[in-house]
């Protein structure tokens, strides 16, 4: 098959980071993919083919003809099979082309969220609804957000299927030296994602500092960017932390990071089925998150994490403690998360399951 990955932007989110290494992998399969970014970004992204860059103006997000035509001489020149957005601008620009140029490629719409949590008013359904009803198939990265996603869009349970994210399987790396400092000075529990109001840093630094008042040698690392990356950081010097919060902003050598870390933490009141989750598991580090979107699809109490009910922070801040308390316990289950991501999250065999789906949509 020829596929085309349709990505937002060259950046080092999960969503465009898995799209490149499911890339890889159809590609080791046979293959031929390549991968299209619309708007422009400044990171590499781990893709061994070709990606075009369109670089279109998001100011145009919404209408851009000229965008829609390249995109369109990319698909003619290429003929694919089969074209993959990837998130919602993504679902907005293949639909768009496909309305005005007419080309005959199936699309499939790579659900990453709980699209419910996302719609607050009628004409951001109506809109959604709109660019969904003309793709041909949706790929889900959870059986929760499938289920939403049907719900909210009343879409038929015969166009949809899930897939979940995966992990690459790779040998890590010691730690940086760079960051030999930090987890020097006392235990590190890491936060990974966008600053970003769905994933509650707000929240977390509230945790954070309950969790400090027992272990005052506590360091807490946080890597991504976003727009509430300044707020966050004034908050920390209101709540007077000292050095002992460390934003790394992006970087490649997060599973090292997740290694050597005691913890990783997620608060977040609205996610999809979050990749960073598996590689804190294929790390065998210990994985605290609130039950939201897919995530009680692998993070299971008792057996292979920490799942707090959403907004508990009095429960969050307990399951920190018994991680930092309770090694044996650790123990059973970071190698029961371990064992379950080598069974079913390994990038390798979630590609065989994407490969399956893009036949079955080809065949129809």
């Amino acid at each position: 098959m020829k596929i085309i990955n349709l990505i937002q932007k060259p950046q080092l989110r999960g969503a465009e980071i898995f799209a490149c290494q499911l890339s890889n992998h159809l590609v080791d399969r046979g293959h031929d993919v390549i991968v299209v970014s619309i708007f422009p970004g400044d990171s590499k992204l781990p893709f061994k083919g070709e990606i075009i860059h369109l670089n279109r103006s998001v100011s145009k997000r919404l209408f851009d003809y000229g965008g829609w035509k390249l995109f369109n001489k990319i698909i003619e020149d290429f003929k694919p099979d089969i074209i993959q957005a990837n998130a919602a601008d993504t679902l907005k620009f293949a639909v768009s082309s496909k309305l005005l140029f007419k080309w005959d490629s199936k699309i499939i719409f790579r659900n990453a969220n709980k699209m419910g949590d996302f719609i607050d008013s009628q004409m951001k359904w109506q809109l959604n609804k709109f660019y969904i009803n003309r793709v041909d198939h949706v790929i889900s990265v959870s059986k929760e957000c499938e289920k939403d996603f049907i719900k909210t869009f009343k879409y038929s349970e015969n166009l949809i299927n899930t897939v979940e994210i995966g992990v690459e399987e790779t040998a890590i790396d010691k730690l940086s030296n760079d960051l030999s400092d930090i987890f020097q000075r006392g235990p590190v529990l890491v936060h990974i994602g966008g600053f970003v109001p769905e994933k509650n840093h707000e929240g977390l630094l509230k945790i954070f500092a309950r969790v400090k008042e027992e272990y005052p040698e506590i360091q807490l690392v946080l890597l991504g960017k976003g727009k509430l990356e300044i707020p966050i950081k004034n908050m920390v010097n209101q709540i007077k932390f000292g050095d002992d919060v460390h934003f790394l902003g992006h970087r490649l050598d997060v599973l090292e990071i997740l290694k050597s870390s005691r913890a990783f933490l997620l608060p977040s009141f609205i996610e999809g089925l979050p990749g960073v989750i598996l590689e804190a598991m294929y790390c065998k580090t210990p994985v605290v998150a609130y039950d939201v979107g897919g995530i009680s699809e692998v993070v299971k109490p008792e057996e292979t994490g920490w799942l707090i009910e959403k907004g508990d922070e009095d429960g969050f801040v307990r399951a920190i403690h018994e991680v930092l308390n309770s090694h044996s316990e650790n123990e059973s289950r970071i190698n029961a998360a371990k064992r379950l991501i080598h069974h079913k999250f390994l990038n390798s065999k979630i590609a065989e399951r994407f490969e399956a789906v893009y036949e079955k949509v080809v065949a129809r």
